[in-house]
């Protein structure tokens, strides 16, 4: 029999109420609330997300490694955790093959789920993968703190304490990425794909376009292979820290075969052409993103996740901005001159999120069809 200390979760059994659990910021600003999911401390960097849909996938992007994810969207839980489901040796729901994030910090956690879906609830999946989580946060104020002060550490405190941890001082990528070279698909089209914590969605936008896909580590050797495109992922933490990947991507620069990324490719990409990137002070992360073409009046909406951004001013003379950010105009992306290079600081195969611009795909399967610069618009 549960003790006056119990409490029965639905779908979750009956466990002990931790009466003190708080996300503690580095300026040692405390939330309270309680707990869900593992019971454990974690300290991480602490973001934000304002989407109101698409927690799965947010929990399952590489990109969010190291980080304790605040959702602002108040209810969250309530569609459960997808199923385990395989297609194309990628799991067909997730975004990779477990979640990445350190913490979860929301403000409603609904224990009771309900969709077509779901296999478990979000709090059984959170302690099945040993990740804590706390509700009962007034996550507005919280968010609020971070628009103010930028990013900041933190950390989960249930019984014992911990120092806080910058995860940005370890080379995040290194951690994510694959170990060794998969391939999947038979397509027409050989597509290399650095993968620095690639998202599925992103294999599954490729594999769409008649392409096999070659997926090696961040530090591969690229000119092992042979290959009609180059294509570099997403991923977590500083770029400055991924200087084997910059030196390949130069490499590819000088091979003079279309390449495309995205996010920390966009990044990676201005670093191996000379440009230099900085920490924004609290990072895009929604799905709801404006950005304009550059140059033009046509705009787009968009999903995000990145902490860094390229600098414009650092741009040389064979490389303009290809969108910019219509809330701070900050780099949205850039695009060679003359040759069939181009980058997106967005996510083009959005899931969770808008698909305004899938078509970018299209654009890079064109390059590599002709092998020279086509227009995008």
């Amino acid at each position: 029999m549960p003790n006056n200390f119990d409490e029965t979760v639905p779908g979750e059994g009956t466990r002990p109420v931790k009466q003190k659990v708080k996300l503690i910021l580095e300026d040692n600003t405390a939330f309270e609330g309680k707990p869900f999911g593992a019971e454990k401390a974690i300290s991480g960097e602490v973001v934000f997300n304002t989407a109101m849909t698409g927690y799965p996938e947010s929990l399952t992007d590489p990109s969010y490694k190291g980080q304790i994810l605040v959702l602002t969207y108040p209810l969250i839980g309530n569609y459960g955790a997808p199923r385990t489901e395989m297609e194309d040796n990628l799991n067909k729901f997730h975004e990779s093959g477990n979640i990445h994030i350190s913490g979860l910090v929301v403000s409603d956690y609904s224990f009771e789920y309900s969709h077509w879906n779901a296999e478990d609830s979000l709090g059984n999946w959170l302690k099945k993968n040993n990740i804590p989580g706390i509700y009962g946060v007034d996550t507005r104020a919280l968010t609020k703190k971070l628009r103010e002060k930028g990013t900041m550490l933190g950390k989960i405190i249930v019984d014992e304490n911990i120092p806080f941890y910058d995860p940005n001082t370890k080379n995040l990528v290194e951690e994510v990425s694959v170990k060794e070279k998969q391939i999947y698909g038979t397509g027409k089209f050989k597509i290399l794909l650095i993968d620095c914590g690639v998202k599925y969605n992103i294999i599954r936008s490729l594999l769409e376009r008649n392409t096999t896909v070659i997926r090696v580590p961040w530090d591969y050797d690229i000119t092992c292979e042979e290959y009609d495109g180059l294509f570099i992922s997403n991923g977590p933490g500083d770029p400055k820290q991924c200087l084997a990947t910059i030196g390949n991507i130069k490499k590819a620069f000088d091979a003079e075969k279309p390449v495309f990324g995205i996010c920390l490719g966009n990044q990676l990409m201005a670093l191996a052409s000379g440009a230099d990137t900085y920490k924004l002070k609290y990072g895009h992360r929604s799905h709801n993103q404006p950005v304009i073409r550059t140059g033009s009046n046509k705009a787009y909406i968009t999903s995000q996740n990145h902490g860094f951004a390229v600098d414009n001013k650092t741009l040389n003379n064979q490389w303009e901005p290809l969108f910019t950010n219509i809330n701070d105009e900050t780099n949205e992306g850039m695009i060679h001159k003359s040759k069939p290079f181009f980058s997106t600081q967005f996510h083009p195969e959005a899931s969770g999120g808008p698909t305004d611009t899938a078509f970018l795909f299209d654009k890079f399967i064109e390059m590599i069809s002709t092998n020279k610069k086509v227009d995008i618009v």
